[in-house]
Parts: C-alpha cells; structure tokens; sequence
C-alpha cells in the first residue's frame, strides 16, 4: 500500500485546533464566508491559508488537495484571473462532481453545473467560441420584449400597502425571465417546471450536508440532490430533443446553443455538453441578477436623495414607459446605481480556483491541487482603492475608472462572465419600471443577515410594503439590524 504525502503550505494562516482539528474553520467559512475571512485578511494579510500548514479540503473535486488559500486586492486578482493555465476552473458541484462516476445515480454530476466551469485551457477557449453568439449585444437586445412583458406581469401581481418579501419576488420574475430566455416559448409549462427544478438542485447542492455527507441514502440532501438531477435530465433531455427534431431557432438561448456549429472545425456540442452549458446559463442569469436586483432595492431604500434623483432621472428619460434599448443607454445614474450596489453588496462574493501546477501567489509557495479562493468581495472593500468602501456613493463613479482586477462582480479575465450584458440589461429594465410605478418602503426593525458563498442573498429575505410612488422616500429609512451593517453605511 503507497500513501500520497501532500506538499504543505506555506502560507501563514490560525493554527489546528488541539481537539476539533481543521473543523471549526471549514464550519466558519460555511458558516459566514465573508465574515471569517475578513478577519483572516486582517490578521494574516492578503494571501491566507484557512488553516496554517494546510490539508483543508472544501471545494475541489480532485483526490489530492494540499489545502485552502484565500486572497483579494488588485495584484492578486490579476494574477489568478490572467493566468488561466495556472489556475483552473471545476464544475459548481464542487467535491461531490467527482462522484459522477459513482453509480447510474450519480451520471448527471457528468454536466450539472459544468458547462464552462467545467472545462479549461483549449477546450474552454473552444466553447466559450460556440456560445458568444447567443451572448452577442444584437442578440441580448432582442430579449428586451420578454424581459417587459414579465417585468409587467410580475408587478402587476403586487399589492399596494401590503408587504412582500422583495427577496422571493425577485426571485420569482428572474426565474421567470431566464427560463424563457434560456428554453423558449415553445415548451410552454414544461420550461417552467424545468426552471423549477433547477432552481431547487443548486439550493441543496450549495448546502455543507451535502458535502459532508454525499450518501445515497434516504433522507440526506445528497439523496434528494440526486432525485432531482434524475428529474431534471429527463426534463432537459427531452427539452434538447424536442428542439432538435424540430431544427428551429426560437429565438431562446438553448436553440442557438443546440445549432452551434465550430465554422474550423464542425464541431458541435454534445447532449451533455448542453446539459451543462444550460444549467449553468440558467443559475448565472437567474440567482445572481436577483439578488444584485435585492440588493439594490434595499440600498436605495435607506438613501432617500440617491433614489429621489434616480427616479427623477427616469422620469425625465421615460416619462413613466418601459425603456427601449437606446433609452437604456441613457440613464447615467441608474447605471452607476448599480454599479455601487454590485461593489458594496457583490452579489457573487468568491471566485474560486484550483492550481493546475506549482506556482507563486503574493510571494507564497502553492502546491499543485491548491483551492485558491478569490474575494470578489473583500478586493471591493479595499481602502486603498475605494475611499470609504463602506460608503454606499454612486457618485464615486462620476471620476473613478477602475480596473477590471479592482472591480469585477462578473469576474476578470478571459474566463470574464460571459453573460455579463445580459445581466446588466436585466437589472436596468426591472428597477427602471418597478421604481417609476411604485415605492418600496423597507419595514424597520428587520435583522438583514448575508447568507451564502457562491452567491450572497439576505438570509431571511426583505420585507417591504408596495406603495404607489408617492415620492416619499425619506418613509422607511433606518432601523436595519443585522451583519449588512457590516459591509455598508446605513442610517440609524
């Protein structure tokens, strides 16, 4: 029998507990990702092991880990976005992915959360070829009919001076939005339901349970985790076939993927490869653009003269209608809204690698096999490029040009988000008509946790009551409790 001894790190960070071991920093990260490592950066520096001499293990797929680094600032950033033979992307199922070969239970881990997380060097360069069509601005354009018509169907669904969960509602008109952009008209209650089920298995996936018990037994998240991507590949494979037979581009995002052809070399892709591709589509279009939409709302509620002058720009643009295309382009203050909000409340907070070779980061060693973690989060909260992090002012972007490695909510680099327009359309049609019709007043006295590590929402959701616009802005200001006071200034 031959043991594998693993290289150590080098890299300063705590000591091994005497007793638990390694655990209580696996339970913090899982626990408050953003909260332990930002006493992990100010204690250690800007290139931190989560557990001195390494042998932590938490995301990467493969057998040999020699442990956890975490770092942030423009240098860093830089360096692990830019050398991308170096630092290697690994599907969002993270260790659990390398169980797909595991039983016929487990086969969909083959593509669940791949597509281009998954694949690295020429491969990626390859792929990322096939679907910048269906990403091109002509395009993302022509989904601004869709992204109207559910953004009016969703508000019209609220109430006036009742309250809702701004949170869930989101939620609910991003999902609606991604899957019928992702999978089409055509497919009707079937694409929903799809959409559904999708949006179920990335919850359980993200959940430590997962992880720490991926057992194929009744009653653990893993077992429920592969119930669903067995509902979901029936699902999706008859969407792909469907759409197949019938050799028509409608428009949706999966169509141009299934008719994509290499113009070199004809390549097409495989049913597992648009398995991959969609599901990942589908969770970057939807769970993030909901909560930077959130997130937004509730920053804009706790500061009354940003959200009077936001709203007096639309106003002045659109006149109370829906923004067509060109009219988008025109709203300067709406665009560094949000530009402000992804900084201070980003709204995907990690960006996570895996080192392909020995290399050298911020001075340190990494082994081969190394998790290197990237905090999006904490590089956006650097005094030395933002005066006042902490302080939530759009202003700022008036004379500030950062960087793509100082501010990167879609990522940096060539591997970039490649949806990042889309994104950013989105987000701009919903809040340019649901703040001209109405007024989210936030109800005082809420604890507004942050919760998550691959994306970041509020734990509990946010209440808000609906009013009609009534250009009382200055109701509902103060009174958040709760770690977001954390991460950005708000009033008493």
């Amino acid at each position: 029998m031959t043991t594998t001894y693993l290289p150590k790190l080098n890299v300063p960070g705590p000591r091994v507990h005497p007793i638990l071991g390694r655990l209580p920093m696996i339970l913090g990260f899982a626990k408050d990702s953003i909260g332990y490592t930002r006493h992990l950066f100010e204690t250690y520096g800007s290139v931190v092991s989560m557990v001195a001499g390494g042998g932590t293990h938490i995301y990467s797929p493969l057998a040999e880990c020699p442990g956890t680094v975490f770092t942030c600032g423009a240098q860093n950033v830089r360096q692990v976005t830019s050398q991308h033979e170096v630092y290697y992307k690994y599907p969002l199922s993270g260790m659990i992915y390398s169980k797909h070969n595991d039983s016929k239970r487990t086969e969909p881990l083959k593509h669940f959360g791949v597509g281009l997380f998954g694949v690295n060097g020429a491969t990626h360069r390859q792929h990322r070829q096939l679907l910048m069509p269906a990403f091109h601005k002509q395009r993302i354009d022509s989904y601004r009919s869709d992204m109207i018509a559910i953004t009016q169907s969703v508000l019209k669904q609220l109430t006036i001076d009742k309250p809702v969960d701004i949170a869930q509602i989101m939620r609910l008109l991003t999902l609606r939005v991604a899957t019928k952009t992702l999978f089409g008209s055509d497919v009707g209650q079937t694409g929903a339901k799809t959409g559904e089920i999708l949006q179920q298995a990335l919850a359980i996936n993200g959940k430590l349970a997962v992880a720490l018990l991926p057992f194929d037994i009744r009653g653990l998240p893993y077992h429920h985790l592969l119930n669903l991507f067995a509902q979901l590949d029936d699902e999706m494979r008859d969407l792909i076939r469907f759409k197949q037979a019938n050799n028509i581009d409608n428009g949706d995002v999966l169509s141009m993927l299934i008719q994509a052809r290499d113009a070199q070399t004809g390549l097409t892709l495989s049913e597992d490869e648009l398995l991959g591709h969609a599901g990942v589509i589908f969770a970057a279009g939807h769970e993030t653009s909901a909560n930077a939409l959130t997130w937004t709302l509730f920053l804009l509620s706790q500061h009354p003269q940003i959200a009077q002058d936001v709203f007096d720009e639309l106003q002045s643009v659109l006149n109370g209608e829906a923004p067509t295309v060109e009219q988008l382009q025109k709203l300067p203050l709406l665009e560094r809204v949000i530009k402000e909000s992804m900084r201070v409340l980003t709204p995907v907070p990690w960006n996570a690698r895996i080192t392909s070779q020995a290399t050298e980061l911020g001075g340190y060693e990494l082994p081969k096999g190394t998790e290197v973690f990237v905090s999006i989060y904490q590089t956006h909260h650097l005094p030395e490029i933002y005066s006042q992090p902490e302080k939530f002012n759009p202003q700022r972007w008036e004379t500030f040009e950062p960087t793509m490695f100082e501010y990167n909510p879609f990522s940096a680099g060539s591997r970039i988000c490649i949806g990042a327009g889309f994104a950013m359309m989105e987000i701009k049609i919903v809040l340019s008509m649901l703040l001209q019709k109405y007024r989210l007043e936030y109800i005082p006295q809420q604890t507004i946790n942050r919760s998550g590590n691959i994306v970041m929402a509020p734990k509990n959701g946010i209440k808000m009551i609906v009013r009609q616009q009534d250009y009382n802005f200055t109701q509902g200001v103060g009174g958040v409790k709760g770690n977001v006071r954390e991460m950005v200034e708000l009033p008493q």
